[in-house]
């Protein structure tokens, strides 16, 4: 199919299908996204106005960031990630929680004297920071009762500066919880009225790892985006998940029985823009994720990030699809096809025809392009074209 004709698929036939989600969200296609980080938070923001349905499963792997500072705390899995997802999907009129929503995605601040941020620090366990009075006492009493639970658990000599406070709450509803995610996500879903439904892959402390062309071995997030660290300056040639130190076996940690269901409920299936190993290949590695792909029947649609991925050091987009490809075969075995686990590669008109060409060739999945960038910011994606591109293929 050319290029022209799926773009006609994709919007002329099913201005109907834009139409019923555009006016009833809450009836809106099941879309599942395998993400993290926040190259997506922009395309969420506006799915919500489509879908109240979208399922994100995110990487509770991050090393980076505040992210690490309360890993290395707690021994806890990372929550930034969710966090912003969260927040991202969160119903930010004023029929929603406008006062929760403020307060998680509130940061302290980052300059300043110490006793001024110790103190807007201890307004957080007192109750009495200006973000917490703004609530009604139920919502504020419950936040607080997380906020107490985290200061007993923290070290004295904890670093609050540009901390999130709704990573904050996050943490210690975790430790209220016996150490678990769910539960706390769960509420806090519930607190901002989120559009839609976020959990870890896996509620699992655990590092990512990568083994390089140039024969090094990473682990950590951090050590491989180019963001906190010098970019790798060659390639990634395997992830895999680590408990900070070897790698570990493949089943060693499984895909949760609530996850299998919601790949199994959903309408398509979509590997998004993101750092490709540390944002979108780190959520493929539990055992399991590439079976539950394999057998649910719906479009499964990877979109490239545009501008350049320090991860890919030296990939064109043929290898970018085989590195996506590789934990999830790895998963299914030998008795399934490329077409079980991918079947549409769709990039901005920016990607030359020829690299879709090359993919189209080493891969047996349909590969196109569609004008997806924002007019004039051609490194990011236009919200309003993608949502409605995945609205029209599920």
């Amino acid at each position: 199919m050319s290029d022209i004709a799926i773009h006609r698929q994709a919007t002329v036939p099913d201005t109907l299908r834009l139409a019923r989600s555009l006016a009833a969200p809450n009836l809106g296609p099941r879309l599942l996204f395998f993400s993290g980080g926040s190259a997506l938070n922009e395309i969420s923001r506006r799915l919500k106005h489509y879908t109240h349905n979208s399922c994100h499963l995110i990487t509770p792997f991050d090393s980076g960031g505040s992210s690490q500072v309360l890993r290395e705390a707690f021994a806890m899995p990372a929550v930034g990630d969710l966090r912003s997802r969260l927040m991202a999907l969160a119903d930010e009129t004023e029929l929603g929680q406008p006062d929760i929503y403020r307060l998680f995605s509130h940061r302290l601040p980052k300059t300043g004297t110490d006793t001024e941020l110790s103190q807007q620090v201890q307004s957080l366990f007192d109750g009495s920071h200006p973000l917490l009075k703004a609530l009604s006492k139920p919502m504020r009493q419950l936040i607080v009762s997380y906020l107490r639970h985290f200061q007993a658990a923290a070290p004295a000599d904890l670093e609050y500066r540009n901390a999130s406070i709704g990573n904050l709450i996050l943490a210690g509803g975790y430790l209220d919880n016996d150490r678990g995610l769910e539960p706390v996500l769960f509420l806090m879903s519930k607190m901002v009225d989120v559009r839609g439904t976020v959990r870890p892959i896996a509620d699992v402390n655990l590092q990512i790892g990568a083994d390089l062309k140039d024969g090094r071995r990473v682990i950590g997030q951090r050590g491989m985006t180019g963001k906190e660290s010098a970019p790798l300056g060659t390639r990634i040639t395997r992830l895999f998940l680590s408990d900070g130190t070897r790698e570990l076996p493949a089943e060693a940690v499984r895909l949760p029985k609530r996850n299998q269901k919601l790949i199994q409920a959903s309408d398509l299936i979509c590997y998004p823009p993101g750092s490709l190993f540390s944002s979108v290949i780190s959520n493929l590695l539990p055992a399991g994720v590439g079976r539950t792909i394999a057998a649910r029947p719906v479009p499964k649609v990877y979109i490239p990030s545009l501008g350049t991925d320090p991860e890919c050091h030296g990939m064109r987009l043929s290898d970018q699809i085989a590195a996506l490809l590789e934990p999830l075969r790895r998963d299914l075995g030998s008795c399934g096809e490329t077409t079980d686990l991918l079947t549409h590669v769709i990039c901005d008109m920016q990607v030359p025809a020829k690299e879709l060409e090359r993919a189209a060739r080493d891969h047996p999945v349909t590969c196109h392009r569609l004008p997806l960038a924002k007019d004039g910011q051609p490194e990011h994606y236009d919200p309003n074209a993608v949502c409605s591109l995945l609205i029209s293929l599920s």
